[in-house]
């Protein structure tokens, strides 16, 4: 019988650093392309300097999550009920 290779994880203590890194991803990506194709419409030359946009966006996000998410995290606890 094979054996099944498990891949490794990152320890637990990552999570608030992968939160914010994969939300910043998709975030953006989502955000960029509405604002590129509502600024340039559906052309090729939006699918050229979307990717820019992107990466912009990104490096912005990213760090605004890291300071932002904890205080957030804080204000939900305040407004949700714990189960």
């Amino acid at each position: 019988m094979p054996s099944l290779i498990v891949p490794r994880r990152l320890p637990a203590r990552t999570a608030p650093l992968v939160t914010a890194f994969l939300l910043s991803i998709l975030m953006t990506c989502v955000v960029s392309g509405i604002a590129t194709l509502l600024s340039l419409g559906p052309t090729p030359d939006a699918l050229w300097h979307w990717p820019r946009a992107w990466g912009l966006s990104w490096l912005v996000a990213f760090p605004t999550l890291l300071i932002v998410l904890p205080l957030v995290r804080r204000a939900v606890a305040r407004i949700v009920a714990p189960l």
